[in-house]
């Protein structure tokens, strides 16, 4: 998370769809917004965000009356990922996880916010040909929106982790904005060693010693932006990787197994371990005064489903730059 002494959102609302651990929240509440409402049906998710927040988000956005949730300036939606990941049987809109766009934008037909702000994954932007992102486009167009769209990667915003997305913000045509930039990337100088925890009793669990572990023979003795492999266990498929902590982390995972599942491996001092839930939460950009889950199976999927607070911040600040032209 980047500390930020302006706050240009002050005096503007935003809602919290599809709200998960609330990174949306922490992000535009860092530059001054105000949370007028939240809304996510998973249960544990609810109660975490209750504990960070003080309020429970209202649960299935399906049956909830577009009408009651309050006029706002910024609709704020990573709506779920799962019917359009690679990991996924990518059935889109099919799915009935897909269709849940379709609740976004009936939402913004009746509320009008100013600005939409949405985030998916990488490959939301070539699903079914491009389709299903044109249609989300269309249909943004069609209520008077004009929408911009870019991937992103944590890595070249501070964040040591490879994790693509699409960025969707899409700007109300009453704003004559004529055109929106998503920020610019800039050089990493963190790595994975930096958002370990110190304290060894809370990881000792997590290392993992097994005769089938080779390694490569790289010399882990150099900085790079990049994941460094440096080992196997097993047969090596995903989650069975051993990474060094001097490049970055692979992309945190809700699923998948193997040894080091949703997080792989990492050689820290002289072993291999899979990360701990709070540094997979340091690594998405959240404070360490962040009240995780007490199931560390539900942290590790609630991190790997969630958004990079990081990447948010500096989009909201570029977002803060149309309004104030405005």
């Amino acid at each position: 998370m980047i500390e930020i002494a302006e706050k240009p959102l002050d005096g503007y609302t935003f809602i919290d769809l599809f709200a998960g651990l609330g990174g949306f929240r922490i992000a535009l509440e860092s530059l001054g917004g105000k949370c007028v409402y939240s809304s996510e049906i998973d249960k544990h998710a609810q109660k975490v965000y209750a504990d960070n927040f003080g309020e429970t988000p209202d649960g299935d956005i399906t049956q909830i009356d577009e009408n009651i949730i309050p006029d706002h300036d910024i609709l704020c939606a990573g709506f779920p990922c799962q019917a359009f990941s690679i990991s996924g049987k990518q059935r889109g809109f099919e799915d009935d996880r897909g269709t849940l766009f379709f609740d976004v934008a009936r939402i913004v037909k009746v509320k009008k916010p100013k600005i939409v702000f949405m985030e998916n994954v990488k490959n939301f932007a070539n699903h079914d040909g491009g389709n299903t992102l044109r249609i989300v486009k269309s249909t943004m167009e069609e209520m008077g929106y004009i929408f911009y769209e870019k991937v992103l990667n944590a890595v070249d915003y501070g964040i040591p982790q490879k994790r693509e997305r699409i960025y969707m913000v899409c700007i109300h045509k009453d704003l004559q904005v004529e055109k929106f930039d998503f920020p610019k990337p800039f050089k990493l100088n963190k790595y994975v060693e930096n958002y370990l925890l110190e304290d060894e009793v809370q990881v000792e669990n997590l290392y993992v010693d097994r005769a089938d572990t080779f390694y490569n023979g790289i010399v882990d003795d150099t900085y790079k932006n990049t994941t460094i492999r440096l080992g196997t266990v097993n047969k090596g498929g995903q989650g069975e990787r051993i990474y060094s902590i001097k490049g970055i982390a692979i992309t945190l995972s809700a699923n998948g197994g193997g040894v080091f599942a949703k997080t792989g491996g990492y050689l820290i001092n002289g072993k291999p371990r899979k990360l701990h839930p709070k540094e997979c939460s340091r690594l998405m950009g959240y404070p360490d005064t962040y009240k995780i889950a007490d199931s560390h199976s539900q942290a590790y999927k609630q991190f790997g489903n969630s958004v990079v607070i990081d990447v948010l911040q500096l989009i909201a600040i570029e977002i803060s730059k149309v309004l104030e032209r405005k």
